[in-house]
């Protein structure tokens, strides 16, 4: 009996250490998740625990878009456990979250590619579709201030509850009235519990990070903030994945890869649009107050990744055409929620004489949309735009011309959009970007004649020092201007004027295809 007394002592000191050693790694895997915020969500490897909700009252909708009857038919109202119900709507099924790796990238020399099919994570059984599972009753909503002044919350700081009181805290002793929260992001997941049926077939959620979206736009409602639910629509790699047939097709074979070695999905089909459509519905059942698309665009490539691409949905239309149709069918599709449906674009839209390759044109999603928002930030201005040599050296002048353009623009148009820009509280390149910078912007926009702006950071960390207090005037910033610094290239001769290339336009970048932006925006545009 000693010597099993002492095997019996030992077994359970085992397993005391591995009980501490299994603490540990969950206080650590909370401290990331407290940091990830900060990190604008690009660390896919933190991954937030899912955290089911407490049980809520739902009234499944009668097909796959979730469009009639999401709200219920018949009045019936009571809760339920959350899980059972979107069980049911997979018809007792669990859709599988694994995706796999990176589906591919492009080739070493750094020409068009493509994955094949059979790759890991590409394709495969899913689980049964089921039908989507909507709030039967909508949550009040918190109606649209004055003028927006908002800022970008990511998924990952909107989950987190240290971040979010700052942020709030922020808003509430400053103009910022609105923030932006990621419903789905360039990743394809859905930042939390979702009835949509189709995210949940695919595994979209399957990394939550906003535990309770409930808990939280209840407190932004009790502290009198506008939530907009940002949806990424194209750029989405997961569904791609579980949907190759969905995917941009490559002219070679397989799924089209862009260079940057990610997949999107194809901008005209219809699908699609139902499936951004219905996270749509749910969001603003849920609470939020406006749907803004991003990433309402074709992929931003060079040309010979570009004409690699196959649309197997294109019959015969252009890419303007899959925008301005897919504005227009999702208006239309959420009128009976009587909440805005507005368009994140390029900050070149505004000028430029074509759809950059992109499918956005000013005129053809002016009047589709009820809002329209230019990404103005200056960083990411060619040298030589709207003839200002370095435009990330001079913010209010860059942001000025562009609204000033906007309104150009659109003037005249029958039921033209309103216009809120994006500016820019972030760093890239040179210079570095601090309150002077940030309200320069601010500035421009209102001397431009239009009221609302909305700042985007990565990491979702604002420069106080440039907002204005709650009620009071705004921070009394001299403009910055400045100037740029001489390289050895500027003290180089200068060419004949015969020599150089023709001019180019104002408002056109001065490369012949735009450049390849690096992303500091945590997969934004």
């Amino acid at each position: 009996m000693f010597p099993i007394e002492l095997n019996r002592r030992g077994l359970a000191g085992v397993l005391v250490a591995a009980l501490l050693v299994v603490a540990g790694v969950i206080a650590l895997a909370q401290q990331g998740r407290e940091r990830d915020p900060d990190l604008g969500g690009r660390d896919a490897g933190d991954r937030a625990e899912t955290a089911a909700p407490e049980g809520e009252a739902f009234a499944a909708g009668s097909d796959r878009s979730g469009l009639p009857g999401s709200v219920g038919s018949d009045g019936a109202t009571g809760s339920f456990d959350a899980d059972a119900a979107f069980d049911v709507a997979l018809n007792g099924s669990s859709a599988d979250g694994s995706i796999g790796d990176a589906a591919g990238a492009a080739s070493p020399d750094g020409q068009p590619g493509s994955v094949d099919g059979s790759a890991e994570g590409i394709g495969g059984p899913l689980p049964p579709l089921g039908t989507d599972v909507f709030p039967q009753v909508p949550a009040p909503r918190v109606p649209k201030p004055h003028a927006v002044r908002g800022l970008y919350v990511n998924a990952w700081a909107a989950g987190s509850s240290r971040k979010m009181a700052k942020l709030i805290a922020l808003a509430d002793s400053t103009e910022i009235n609105t923030f932006v929260i990621d419903v789905k992001d360039v990743t394809g997941y859905v930042s939390y519990r979702t009835g949509v049926a189709l995210a949940r077939q695919i595994g979209a959620d399957r990394d939550i990070r906003i535990r309770d979206i409930r808990a939280l736009l209840d407190e932004l409602r009790e502290h009198g903030i506008y939530p907009i639910a940002r949806i990424v629509v194209f750029k989405d790699p997961l569904l791609a994945k579980k949907k190759p047939e969905w995917s941009i097709q490559a002219d070679s074979g397989g799924i089209w890869v862009d260079h940057n070695g990610e997949l999107w999905v194809d901008p005209f089909n219809r699908e699609i649009w139902d499936y951004a459509i219905a996270l749509a519905r749910e969001a603003v059942l849920l609470g939020f107050s406006e749907v803004q698309w991003d990433y309402v665009r074709f992929p931003d490539v060079p040309r010979r990744f570009m004409e690699t691409a196959v649309y197997p949905a294109r019959q015969g239309r252009t890419r303007e055409d899959a925008i301005r149709e897919f504005l227009q069918y999702s208006r239309d599709r959420l009128a009976d929620l009587g909440v805005p449906v507005t368009a994140d674009v390029f900050g070149l839209t505004v000028s430029a004489g074509s759809d950059m390759g992109i499918g956005q044109r000013w005129e053809k999603m002016l009047d589709v949309t009820d809002v329209l928002l230019p990404m103005v930030y200056p960083s990411h201005y060619a040298h030589g735009s709207y003839g200002i040599p370095v435009p990330n050296a001079d913010p209010y002048q860059t942001v000025k011309t562009a609204m000033d353009y906007a309104i150009e623009r659109s003037r005249g148009v029958p039921g033209a959009a309103a216009i809120r820009p994006w500016l820019q509280d972030f760093t890239l390149g040179w210079p570095a970007y601090g309150a002077a910078e940030v309200r320069a912007q601010i500035r421009a926009t209102y001397d431009a004649g239009i009221e609302e702006w909305i700042l985007w950071n990565p990491g979702s960390n604002y420069t106080a020092a440039a907002l204005a207090p709650e009620g009071g005037e705004p921070p009394d910033l001299p403009i910055p201007v400045h100037r740029p610094r001489i390289s050895v290239q500027d003290t180089l001769p200068k060419p004949k004027v015969g020599d150089m290339a023709a001019p180019r336009l104002i408002g056109v970048p001065i490369d012949s295809v735009p450049r390849p932006v690096r992303d500091t925006t945590s997969g934004r545009r």
